[in-house]
């Protein structure tokens, strides 16, 4: 089968792979359908992944229909599927607990294993969800909203409650896009003039442009200096999940969407003066996977506006590397494989 593969940072390139063998008992072969391209796929292109060894095959935001089942497995041959990347042990602690998207010995495709840049993927059934309806290009956003969807369940709020969002990328506008639909009163921070646009003027999100005067200034001014009630960031960067100690209200919540590879530090007494409660949000599970489709097949989410970039499997090697630096215009990607 052809495969994209990165082989070391920066080489990226198409060749052929041997096609996966027959599903063993409880697995099934995907015919890989459509393909999301991460900030954690150019990550891996641009060397920049802490825990990955090349070569690999990128590819974790997947649609597909089932072309073989192992024994055990309850999925029609052709049936359409979204693919959860997230593949779990199913004994540790993370996982005796219902929480299997923290699992203890997690692999995500993509990262820990080879993933869906290619033409055919074998995965456990217990991660392919069935598109319901779902065309296959829309089925492959499912797992990109669900880490939004999934940090603002974790956030346990109100609706009504007023919410910053810190980062205006695809995980950002995703995790604004689900607190807007649990009822929350939305306004979105980043540093970017170009993406703070993009939401206000096509998703009609109230902006916070962090490029024009002192963060620290801008939420006084938006919250009468008392705070939001709820902030999420979606950075991935130290300096802003630090400093987002202080956007919080007094009784509020901060919720660390991305992960970043520094210490945290931040102000014990000012943290315990807030009694702010802060989450840990990683990944997603089936309810989130669940919640982001039915939100998709209902209109609440704006697709059609989100996927700005198209490309093939045959023109990932230049148009993934392209993109890593033309970021203009940029939201989401998506590879047309079958």
């Amino acid at each position: 089968m052809k495969a994209v593969v990165c082989r070391s940072p920066g080489e990226l390139v198409l060749e052929d792979r041997p096609a996966p063998v027959a599903p063993p008992a409880g697995w099934a072969l995907v015919a890989v359908s459509h393909v999301g391209i991460c900030g954690t796929d150019y990550h891996i292109f641009e060397g920049k992944h802490p825990f990955l060894a090349y070569p690999r095959i990128m590819g974790h935001e997947v649609s597909g229909t089932i072309v073989e089942t192992g024994d055990g497995v309850d999925l029609a041959i052709g049936e359409p599927v979204v693919i959860n990347p997230y593949l779990s042990c199913g004994k540790c602690i993370a996982c005796r607990h219902g929480k299997p998207n923290c699992c203890v010995w997690i692999e995500v495709l993509g990262v820990h294993r080879d993933g869906a840049m290619c033409e055919n993927i074998l995965v456990p059934a217990q991660n392919l969800y069935p598109a319901n309806g779902l065309s296959l290009a829309d089925a492959a956003a499912v797992e990109f909203l669900a880490i939004g969807a999934h940090a603002v369940r974790r956030a346990r709020a109100e609706p009504g409650a007023r919410t910053l969002v810190i980062g205006a990328g695809p995980i950002g506008l995703g995790n604004a896009i689900f607190a807007r639909i649990a009822g929350l009163d939305v306004t979105l921070l980043d540093m970017s003039s170009e993406r703070l646009a993009f939401a206000e003027n096509e998703l009609g999100f109230s902006i916070l442009d962090g490029s024009r005067g002192a963060v620290p200034d801008l939420v006084r001014e938006a919250t009468a200096g008392e705070g939001f009630d709820v902030v999420f960031d979606a950075t991935g960067n130290t300096q802003s999940v630090q400093s987002a100690f202080a956007h919080v209200a007094h009784g509020g919540t901060l919720v660390l969407v991305s992960v970043v590879k520094d210490d945290i530090v931040f102000s014990d007494p000012e943290f315990h003066k807030r009694e702010m409660t802060l989450v840990g949000s990683r990944n997603a599970l089936k309810a989130d996977f669940d919640h982001v489709a039915a939100s998709i097949r209902n209109g609440a989410v704006p697709l059609a506006k989100l996927v700005t970039h198209r490309t093939t499997l045959a023109g990932t090697p230049h148009d993934l590397a392209r993109w890593a630096q033309e970021k203009s215009g940029l939201i989401k990607a998506v590879i047309e494989i079958g």
